[in-house]
């Protein structure tokens, strides 16, 4: 899991477009590269798509106010889990160039800070 401090969260982040691009940028900082942003389809979607070396990265970003009764990484559903799995899977099926490659789900929360927890949850 990687932290990083944020300014004021509350002036930066107005939309969950504006908090996926922050992660992104936080991602692409770290090394990652940029393979698809907002897949979507009817099972669900996926936020980012990233390649970590040869890792396929599946990023749910989720940004919550630092005083919010539930964190960013609480408000993960074992039903949104599902989802991003079935997109994930239909994403793979879609894409055969990556169908072999070792995939996981990671998590950008954002709150007060940045926090990118790799492999959040196994599919």
């Amino acid at each position: 899991m990687t932290g990083k401090r944020l300014g004021d969260p509350n002036k930066a982040i107005s939309t969950g477009a504006a908090a996926e691009e922050i992660a992104c940028q936080f991602l692409l900082s770290e090394g990652l590269n940029l393979r698809a942003r907002n897949f979507r389809t009817r099972l669900g979607e996926i936020d980012l798509i990233m390649d970590d070396g040869p890792v396929l990265a599946f990023v749910e970003v989720r940004f919550r106010k630092p005083n919010a009764l539930v964190s960013p990484l609480e408000s993960i559903t074992l039903g949104k889990r599902r989802k991003l799995v079935r997109a994930a899977h239909q994403y793979l099926q879609s894409h055969p160039d990556v169908q072999h490659r070792q995939c996981r789900f990671d998590v950008v929360a954002i709150a007060d800070n940045i926090r990118w927890v790799k492999a959040a949850f196994d599919a």
